[in-house]
């Protein structure tokens, strides 16, 4: 299995609502491509890694590079991978009207309290989501 994680910058920042409709459009194409992960969005930056069999985490990837939305992307981490860091594919942005549990698939990630702060896997792609939680602010 593939392990995948970029950073990138939007182009344009999302709205909430912009936000909540991408986490349901890609958690119904990821689930149907047998991905998971996670991305968090804080003011026009990106982290996502992407877990899953590896065409369709290179397709998925494809994608995302051709996607005029994104620009810099970077590739941080590939690699191989026994059992997945992120079970289910879920998506953190800061967030003031929205709470885990109304949005399927919204994670309080990049909550600062501490039940958040410890909930990142102890994997490269969870030290590298940590990092981008502690240095977005």
């Amino acid at each position: 299995m593939l392990s995948l994680t970029y950073l990138s910058s939007v182009t344009e920042t999302l709205d909430e609502a912009e936000l909540v409709d991408l986490l349901a459009g890609s958690r119904a194409r990821n689930e149907a491509a047998g991905i998971t992960g996670l991305l968090l969005y804080r003011d026009g930056n990106v982290i996502q890694t992407l877990e899953g069999p590896h065409v369709a985490v290179e397709e998925t990837f494809a994608r995302i590079r051709r996607d005029p939305r994104h620009r810099g992307v970077i590739v941080l981490l590939r690699e191989e991978v026994a059992e997945r860091a992120f079970p289910e594919w879920s998506m953190a942005f800061r967030s003031v009207g929205v709470r885990q549990g109304e949005v399927p698939g919204f994670s309080d990630f990049l909550n600062n309290d501490e039940r958040a702060r410890t909930r990142a896997p102890d994997t490269s792609a969870g030290h590298l989501h940590a990092t981008f939680r502690a240095t977005m602010r």
